[in-house]
């Protein structure tokens, strides 16, 4: 026998089966997720390209297939404005983010600045924060009308800024996507073998040439994923474009849908929306794939071998005290004055620099907002949509993971590939094509009008976010224990039920926390779907906004902001729990 064909054996040897294939729960199990994973990821995709080739709404019997929607998006005279802006305000905003991000990340990480662990945390706040909400911060800080705007116009006889520009929504936007840079910078920071460092070192080079020649290009990888996901981010806002630049006549590519499609028209134009949609979605999808390409030779970055190092941090001498008054003025000024300003606007009938606010505090936005129901219940709202939805979106997609890597299952390489395409599908277009879907697929309208279809909504679109934290786990528990299972006489599903999910609750509860937070603070795939009744507080922030009920926002947003607070709290107390509960399983 060759030696070929000997490692051949061994390969089929060594994969595990968990079930023979003609076990009929398992088969039914594999089956059921492939079919229901198919259907959520295209449901809201197939009504949206449907819609592009058709002369009326979806729901009307007289469409007919038409191209003219893509000869009138191309001749649309306010596209090409829209598309230089987005470029503009997406490129300035990743510039921004990435730049803050590998700065502060290797300050933190690397570096003997002072404060280190203290703004470690300060630096993910506008993560759990809501992006409208931090812009409404930012709006009452930095606006025209701004607190700190006032001030300094007060004492310089002018505003030394202008956030209602390209350039100021660009500086909103980075602020709230500087969290992902520095995350993903400070994971690739830590993990440089500092042997190359020191082997520059001992050439005569200096800290500075050092960070440059030798760890910023070792962080290519986590510069090039931040990249792509802070500008495919910077497309999909919504938000600060709108609160910022829409009075301005300054129009995104979100803001262009959210008016063509929600704005001050008789008839939305279904048609060009879905049309744009898919421009968009086109180009999110390519920008996905040259991060593919880019990153394919991974070996190229590996810096860990077998060999165990420790990461050592650079002394910065005369540099650590400015470095500590660069990021303490960015952690005061870009995240938490605009925050606090906005609390304090809550507790206030007006907020002035020209008037003491304790002279004007009041209690009253707090009780218009618990004294009416149409702000109560977006509140109960979302926090149903977040528990439930959670919970449900957490276990499905750890059956796709299950199927996916411990399984026998023909198409579960398929699988995984058809969980990751939500990746590419902006948050205001999957609400869209599930607006689409009510009509396209019947029996989605028995959820129309009720939070249910928020929950398929928000669990579509975050089955890669899910994903991304339950497969790691997953992979860490070994086949042996599937094995055992099947040796004494269990199915691939009876392993699944009594191994597999038990040993992975510290993945579902990592999960789980991430979907909570992320589905609490969502409201660009609520725009399309609201209905009264069914508001969530994203929703809700914005109608009021729009009001110019500017108390109200505050107050409605400091709510979000404490309870987001509450829960994640309680998150991280039951995610120890399940590790503990983990480590006693084992």
């Amino acid at each position: 026998m060759s030696v070929e064909t000997t490692d051949a054996h061994l390969r089929v040897a060594e994969r595990p089966r968990f079930a023979p294939r003609g076990s009929l729960t398992a088969g039914a199990v594999q089956w059921g997720v492939l079919i229901a994973t198919i259907f959520l990821v295209f449901a809201p995709l197939l009504p949206i390209i449907y819609q592009s080739f058709l002369d009326k709404p979806l729901y009307n019997e007289a469409a007919q297939l038409t191209a003219a929607n893509y000869t009138n998006l191309v001749r649309d005279a306010e596209l090409g404005g829209v598309l230089f802006n987005t470029f503009i305000f997406a490129t300035i905003t990743t510039v921004l983010a990435q730049a803050f991000g590998a700065i502060f990340a290797i300050l933190i990480g690397r570096t003997n600045m002072p404060g280190r662990g203290f703004f470690n945390s300060f630096m993910l706040v506008p993560l759990v924060v809501s992006t409208m909400v931090l812009a409404f911060g930012w709006s009452l800080t930095y606006g025209p009308s701004g607190f700190a705007t006032l001030f300094l116009k007060d004492i310089l006889g002018f505003a030394p800024w202008n956030v209602n520009t390209l350039i100021g929504m660009s500086v909103v936007s980075a602020t709230t996507q500087m969290p992902l840079s520095f995350l993903y910078c400070m994971a690739a920071v830590v993990m440089i073998d500092p042997a190359l460092e020191d082997a520059a070192r001992s050439c005569g080079a200096k800290p500075l040439r050092i960070f440059i020649r030798v760890t910023v290009p070792l962080m290519f990888p986590s510069l090039v994923f931040g990249t792509v996901l802070n500008f495919t981010s910077s497309l999909d806002a919504l938000s600060i474009p709108i609160i910022f630049g829409e009075a301005q006549g300054i129009r995104l590519f979100m803001s262009f849908l959210y008016m063509k499609g929600l704005g001050p028209m008789v008839e939305p134009d279904y048609g060009l929306i879905a049309t744009a949609s898919l421009l968009l979605l086109g180009l999110v999808a390519l920008l996905v794939y040259v991060q593919t390409r880019i990153l394919r030779n991974e070996r190229r970055y590996t810096t860990i071998g077998g060999k165990a190092s420790h990461t050592r941090s650079f002394d910065l001498g005369r540099l650590r005290w400015p470095a500590f008054m660069l990021v303490a003025g960015y952690v005061v000024f870009f995240i938490l004055l605009p925050i606090g300003i906005l609390v304090l606007r809550a507790f206030t009938s007006f907020l002035s620099p020209l008037v003491p606010f304790w002279k004007v505090m009041t209690l009253q936005n707090f009780a218009a907002i618990f004294d009416s129901a149409t702000f109560v219940r977006p509140i109960i709202n979302t926090i149903n949509i977040s528990f439930f939805g959670g919970i449900v979106a957490t276990l499905f997609v750890a059956l796709i993971a299950i199927v996916s890597h411990r399984s026998d299952f023909r198409f579960a390489n398929q699988l995984k590939y058809i969980a990751m395409v939500p990746r590419a599908i902006p948050g205001l277009i999957a609400g869209i094509g599930v607006f689409y879907a009510v009509v396209f697929f019947p029996p989605l309208g028995a959820l129309s009008g009720t939070i249910f279809l928020m929950i398929f909504a928000y669990s579509a679109q975050a089955i890669p976010k899910a994903y991304g934290a339950i497969a790691p786990s997953l992979l860490q528990i070994g086949p042996d224990l599937d094995r055992a299972a099947r040796v004494m006489g269990s199915d691939w599903w009876g392993a699944t039920r009594g191994i597999i999910l038990p040993l992975l609750l510290p993945g579902l509860l990592a999960s789980f926390s991430l979907l909570f937070i992320s589905f609490f603070k969502e409201y660009a795939i609520a725009m399309f779907l609201v209905t009264p009744g069914t508001e969530v507080i994203g929703t809700r922030l914005f109608q009021s906004w729009m009001q110019g009920e500017m108390g109200q926002v505050a107050a409605l947003a400091s709510v979000q902001i404490v309870l987001t607070v509450f829960f994640v709290g309680m998150l991280r107390l039951a995610t120890r729990l399940g590790k503990r509960a983990s480590v006693m399983a084992r």
